[in-house]
């Protein structure tokens, strides 16, 4: 455990991250850097697909347009020792989160099962739309998994423990929920661990998508 006393600094020493148009945080920037639009219209047929009905895309204030980001709909079971009921269960933001998390320790040079100390992790993840939209209809699947497993896949705080469970993190591991502030609290509360001495690494981020990912949404006078 380190003397939070001789901590004066704190360094980002390793990213991860998943962006629409951009599947990782150097592809991000370099978009960022040439202005590159990663908002697109969505074509009839995805519309169609997203479940959104004629009428409503005839209203004016429709808007069938939105940043997607490529691959949420994809999660690698296996890597992560995971049914594949788990998968089909589990919200897209928890998979991302869990990548994420994994890609970012990589990208640090940290191995958890080597490192010399205590890793936290600190994040939080958006209201789940997936179970709304895909799970909650299919009666079958919810006959034959049964009420735990479905908490574990679905609730927000388990994106948070799962990641430290699954990494084999033994410092805290804090589900952090302030609505559009969420992954700047994760960060700052990762900080005071690390100047508290709790955590001698830490995670710290977030996860929102929006499913279904291709429905658009409806325009709101003085809206944000």
């Amino acid at each position: 455990m380190s003397d939070p006393r001789s901590v004066d600094h704190i360094a980002i020493v390793g990213m991860a991250g998943r962006f629409p148009g951009a599947g990782d945080v150097d592809q991000l920037w370099a978009n960022l850097s040439a202005g590159v639009e990663s908002i697109r219209r969505f074509s009839d047929a995805e519309l169609d697909a997203a479940g959104v009905d004629a009428s409503v895309r005839a209203d004016p204030a429709f808007v069938g347009a939105g940043a997607v980001m490529d691959g949420a709909d994809r999660f690698d079971a296996d890597l992560f020792e995971l049914s594949r009921r788990e998968a089909e269960l589990m919200d897209p933001q928890h998979r991302v989160f869990l990548e994420c998390a994994k890609a970012a320790l990589e990208h640090a040079g940290y191995d958890p099962r080597r490192f010399d100390g205590r890793i936290g992790v600190f994040g939080g993840v958006a209201a789940n739309t997936y179970f709304r939209h895909n799970v909650s209809g299919n009666h079958e699947l919810l006959r034959r998994t049964g009420d735990y497993p479905l908490l574990l896949a679905t609730e927000r705080e388990y994106a948070i423990t799962r990641v430290a469970y699954k990494l084999g993190l033994d410092g805290p591991a804090i589900s952090v929920n302030t609505a559009c502030s969420t992954s700047a609290v994760a960060a700052h509360l990762a900080s005071q661990s690390l100047v508290s001495g709790e955590s001698d690494l830490a995670l710290a981020g977030g996860a929102r998508i929006r499913v279904p990912l291709t429905a658009g949404y409806r325009y709101e006078e003085d809206g944000i």
